[in-house]
């Protein structure tokens, strides 16, 4: 199989966007806007954060596919186990290996919110340049270009303003812990900046070594 290197490394970043968002969760300092969102679900309805995300991402991929139709490619499936596999590690993360594990320090929780956000956003990266599969959010965002006469970079960031006052609203409205924080604002400046970097970094030594050309034959 060619692209079983590609597919490896997919995996394995994948389990580094899991890991990522479990230590931001358990920083405690704000998360990312759809993050935030399933945060505040899960404290809402009592289901697991895990579950929520997939059940989130699952919708995403509904959404693609009725906006898309025919033009739904084979590569947009490939979104369904990439959110099961991303959910399933959350909840064992969170709920079980790193059950115990708390910060008293809110030096502490930020420094670790931070590494869990570089960590996510190198993971993302990866996942990007390999350019097997996007994540659900973004997919559909794409899509909905589609429908709607605005770039795709607006209608994502028109995605977050409404997660984030989603998020927001459950929390005043049903008296939830925080899910939009200091964190939430530093994910917004510093994401995008740092993935760019990322992604120039990254994407040379993909080339050199074959796994990009590989996974495009």
């Amino acid at each position: 199989m060619k692209n079983y290197k590609g597919y490896a490394l997919l995996s394995l970043f994948s389990a580094g966007v899991a890991l990522a968002i479990t230590f931001m969760l358990k920083a405690s300092v704000g998360l990312g806007p759809f993050d935030a969102v399933i945060q505040s679900i899960s404290l809402l309805s009592g289901i697991r954060i895990g579950t929520v995300s997939m059940m989130l991402n699952l919708s995403c991929v509904i959404g693609q596919l009725i906006i898309l139709k025919k033009d739904f490619g084979f590569n947009r499936f490939l979104q369904i186990p990439l959110s099961i596999l991303i959910g399933i590690l959350v909840n064992y993360f969170y709920y079980n290996l790193f059950a115990s594990v708390e910060f008293n320090s809110y030096a502490l929780s930020l420094i670790v919110f931070i590494l869990g956000l570089v960590l996510a956003v190198f993971s993302v990266s990866m996942v990007m340049v390999l350019n097997l599969v996007t994540f659900p959010i973004e997919s559909l965002c794409m899509a909905l270009t589609k429908k709607i006469p605005l770039k795709f970079a607006v209608i994502r960031q028109i995605a977050d303003i409404l997660f984030v006052v989603i998020s927001v609203a459950l929390t005043i409205i049903f008296g939830l812990v925080p899910s939009v924080r200091e964190g939430t604002i530093i994910g917004m400046l510093i994401f995008g900046p740092l993935m760019g970097f990322f992604i120039e970094k990254v994407h040379p030594v993909l080339t050199k070594r074959g796994i990009i050309e590989e996974i495009r034959i």
